[in-house]
C-alpha cells in the first residue's frame, strides 16, 4: 500500500540516503534504530508531511505528495506521543477532531461522525472515557484515546511514532496488542517507530533496521534481529536468544 523508493532527504546534512521500503496491508512493520538514525523523518516522508528531495513515496502507485492533506487523512493516520491539549475538551471531542477529513462544509459533526468516534473509542477500550476531560486522563488512557482518534479517520495505514513512550510495560503490551489485532481484523497496515526492541520482536511481522540514514536490513524478526546486525546497529554488544514462550528473538545487553 505504501512504497518508499530510493528516498533521500537532507536538512543541513543527509538524514536519509536511498531508503527503499514497503508497508503491506494486514501487517505491522517496526522501524528500529539509534537516536538520530532518521526514523521520525522517514515517518514524516511516509505521511506526506515532508517531501523526498530524491526518490518517491508512493501510495498505491501514486506519489503521496500529489494528495491533498484531506486525501492523505482518509488514507493514513498518525499516532504520536501524547501530551496535554491546549483547549479543554472531552475524550469524545478529541476523537471527533480525527473526522476533519469527512465533515461537511459547515464544519459540524454529524450523527455518523459521532457513531464512528464512539466505535473507535470502543475498539481501543476507551469508551468509558468519552465524557472525561482529555487532560485529566492518565498517560496510558490518553494514548488509547489518541489511537481512537486515528481510527476515527478510518485510515488504511497507521503511522505510529514511539506510541509506547512513557507508558508502563502493561500499557505498552496492551497498545501494541491492539494495533496488531486491528491490522488483522481491518486489513490495515501499521508502521511503528519504536525503541522497544523486544516488543517489536513480539508484535511486528517485519522489522527494518535504520542507522545513519541508511537501511541495514528488513525482514522478519528472525531474519534481521541477529547478534551481528543488532550489535552493529546500536554499537553495543548484545545477546540474542529465543523467548521461552513465543520463540521470537529476545535481546539483552552484555556487561562490559
Amino acid at each position: 500500500m505504501l512504497e518508499l523508493c530510493n528516498v533521500h532527504f537532507n536538512y543541513d546534512r543527509e538524514v536519509l540516503s536511498g531508503i527503499t521500503l514497503e508497508v503491506r496491508a494486514g501487517q505491522v512493520l517496526a522501524l528500529l534504530g539509534p537516536n538520530g538514525a532518521g526514523k521520525s523523518t522517514l515517518l514524516s516522508l511516509a505521511g506526506g508531511t515532508l517531501k523526498p528531495q530524491r526518490g518517491t513515496a508512493l501510495w498505491d502507485g501514486q506519489a503521496v505528495a500529489s494528495f491533498s492533506r484531506r486525501e492523505i487523512a482518509k488514507r493514513m493516520a498518525l499516532v504520536a506521543q501524547t501530551g496535554e491539549v491546549r483547549f479543554p475538551m472531552t475524550a469524545l471531542e478529541y476523537v471527533l477532531t480525527g473526522r476533519f477529513a469527512y465533515v461537511s462544509a459547515l464544519g459540524f459533526d454529524s450523527p455518523h461522525d459521532v457513531a464512528v468516534a464512539m466505535s473507535a473509542l470502543r475498539a481501543t477500550d476507551a469508551e468509558q472515557f468519552a465524557g472525561r476531560r482529555f487532560n485529566e486522563l492518565s498517560s496510558g488512557e490518553r494514548q488509547r484515546v489518541v489511537l481512537a482518534r486515528a481510527l476515527a479517520q478510518e485510515p488504511q495505514l497507521l503511522l505510529l511514532d514511539e506510541p509506547t513512550a512513557n507508558l508502563d510495560l502493561g500499557h505498552q503490551v496492551a497498545l501494541l496488542s491492539l494495533v496488531r489485532q486491528l491490522t488483522r481484523e481491518r486489513r490495515i497496515g501499521a508502521l511503528i517507530v519504536t525503541h522497544e526492541i523486544n516488543l517489536a520482536a513480539e508484535f511486528a511481522d517485519r522489522v527494518a533496521l535504520l542507522k545513519g540514514g541508511r537501511l541495514l536490513a528488513c525482514g522478519t524478526p528472525h531474519e534481521v534481529m541477529t547478534v551481528k546486525l543488532l550489535s552493529d546497529l546500536f554499537e553495543t554488544p548484545l545477546l540474542v536468544d529465543a523467548h521461552p514462550q513465543s520463540g521470537n528473538p529476545r535481546v539483552t545487553f552484555m556487561r562490559a
